[in-house]
């Protein structure tokens, strides 16, 4: 009536065995699971940290920055000392030391225009470079440059408000201004390319090179971002390098 016991004993152990296996295929669905739950919070971090970097790598609105000519290796440069020909206006050069702070620029929209600090320049994009310590914007019209005789490029304004001669579209090559990109600045108002071709001026700036608009683009108007300091959306730097 007991039946045989090595047959229950066989059912028994068949019975565990099944048991296990739904136990291992629970453990399994679980590790599973959470595998798939770190992978997507992984995701999720690498995602944020990539745009993250990629914000923190544009020039944005407000930033303060220092401008070098690849090809001469000097930094776009103006100080108080006026044209003794041309417009009169406040001269622009290139200097070769990397820690003058008259070589620090502030982006900033065009007059009329919003532009929210800490949002990336876009490429394209019309801005205005106003000079940091004498409130002039970087400005170009039809005079002519003291040396070279192109495009004269001066500095104007009072308390960085001049005119519509005051701006420039940045041209690069994707969607926003990189801050390791070499870009080119294009004037609004003549279409002459920020350029340095080496004429080097006589005292009062000696070694200083003129800074002029050509209109042809090619390796002598090509400008990178060096020092400065980077604006977030929140208005804070980001990187803050010889200020």
């Amino acid at each position: 009536g007991w039946g045989d016991p090595a047959q229950a004993q066989c059912e028994a152990g068949a019975g565990a065995g099944a048991g296990s296996l739904v136990a291992a295929d629970m453990s399994g669905e679980r590790a599973r699971a959470r595998s798939s739950a770190l992978g997507l919070a992984l995701y999720a971090l690498l995602s944020a940290l990539a745009a993250t970097a990629t914000e923190q790598e544009s020039v944005t609105c407000g930033s303060v920055v220092k401008l070098l000519n690849n090809r001469h290796n000097v930094r776009l440069h103006s100080h108080d000392v006026k044209y003794g020909s041309g417009s009169g206006q406040q001269s622009v050069t290139g200097v070769s030391v990397s820690d003058d702070s008259n070589s620090y620029w502030t982006v900033r929209g065009k007059p009329g225009l919003v532009c929210q600090r800490g949002i990336p320049i876009k490429c394209g994009q019309p801005i205005r470079l106003t000079h940091v310590n004498t409130g002039r914007n970087l400005h170009s019209h039809h005079f002519v440059s003291p040396l070279s005789g192109n495009q004269e490029v001066s500095a104007f304004g009072e308390n960085g408000e001049g005119d519509d001669l005051d701006v420039w579209t940045v041209q690069c090559g994707g969607v926003s201004w990189e801050r390791d990109e070499d870009v080119r600045l294009k004037h609004v108002g003549t279409q002459a390319f920020l350029t340095i071709t080496g004429e080097q001026y006589g005292h009062p700036i000696r070694g200083q090179l003129e800074v002029h608009g050509t209109f042809s683009p090619n390796a002598n108007n090509y400008w990178t971002v060096m020092e400065g300091v980077f604006i977030k959306p929140s208005a804070e730097p980001l990187k803050h390098d010889e200020l």
